[in-house]
């Protein structure tokens, strides 16, 4: 198994859940860390262990491209980038504004894709790079209320087999985590949105009930710990050769099974009785 020690790596969305778990999992490894969120006061203890910390807003790109020049100025490369931040916006796609759908995918595709952009160059010229990209079961299936949270999650996972393709030739490997259940921020902060979008109107009922699934799941203590995400990005980034994608946390291999064997309309039985 190929040693990352030394090696450097830039780990967005770190003040919390995945990808703080992520920092601390390459840190053991002997990884040189950069930490990045938007919410550094949270990042205190990874700087302890060694991690440096940047603020990095993904919507903004003067963010990005002063935070991945630092990190050049430093180390003259970027040879691992874990694309994490991410977040969650439900509500019914007619209730949702553009505005919000937008940032959606200003966050979880544009932000990613324009991170990725800046460090290409420099993992081209070393013939040598993981770009790491956290996707999720949904970005296989779908649930009710989702939409626009799930079509970023589907463009992220086409985004990334272009990439993959792309990049192979000069020894970069292209990676998809899609992650299940996993303790976080995440349910509440999805629940309480969707509420907010859609709590009234003629989407209030489905909305109430699934909004109260996420939080039962959530506080239910059966979704992962991000600490196994982390070891399953450790995990690929230090393979010989890594797989294209990775499914584990809370359902993830379940649903993304069933999805292959069912026809649309069974599955969307199936996951409207579940949500």
């Amino acid at each position: 198994m190929p040693s990352i020690q030394g090696k450097v790596a830039l780990v967005t969305g770190a003040s919390a859940g995945i990808g703080k778990a992520t920092a601390l999992s390459l840190l053991s490894h002997g990884t040189s860390v950069y930490a990045s969120a938007r919410r550094v006061e949270k990042m205190n203890d990874l700087e302890k262990k060694g991690a440096t910390i940047l603020a990095m807003d993904v919507t903004n790109f003067e963010s990005m491209n002063s935070g991945v020049q630092s990190i050049l100025d430093k180390e003259g490369s970027v040879d691992i980038l874990v694309n994490n931040a991410g977040y969650g916006s439900y509500g019914a796609i007619e209730d949702v504004p553009i505005s919000e759908a937008r940032r959606q995918f200003e966050v979880n595709i544009f932000g990613l894709g324009r991170l990725t952009q800046l460090v290409l160059p420099y993992m081209r010229k070393n013939g040598y790079g993981k770009i790491v990209n956290i996707s999720s079961m949904g970005g296989k299936i779908y649930t009710p209320l989702g939409g626009w949270y799930h079509a970023t999650k589907h463009a992220l996972e086409g985004l990334s087999d272009c990439l993959r393709i792309e990049t192979k030739p000069f020894g970069i490997d292209v990676i998809v985590i899609e992650p299940g259940g996993i303790q976080s921020e995440w349910g509440d902060i999805a629940a309480d949105n969707l509420i907010k979008t859609s709590g009234t109107g003629a989407y209030k009922e489905r909305a109430e009930k699934t909004a109260q699934g996420m939080r039962d799941t959530y506080r239910s203590g059966k979704v992962s710990p991000p600490s196994l995400i982390a070891e399953v990005i450790t995990k690929a980034v230090t393979a010989r050769k890594p797989k294209t994608r990775y499914a584990a946390g809370y359902m993830a291999k379940p649903s993304l099974f069933l999805r292959s064997l069912l026809s649309d309309r069974m599955f969307d039985r199936i996951i409207t009785t579940m949500a």
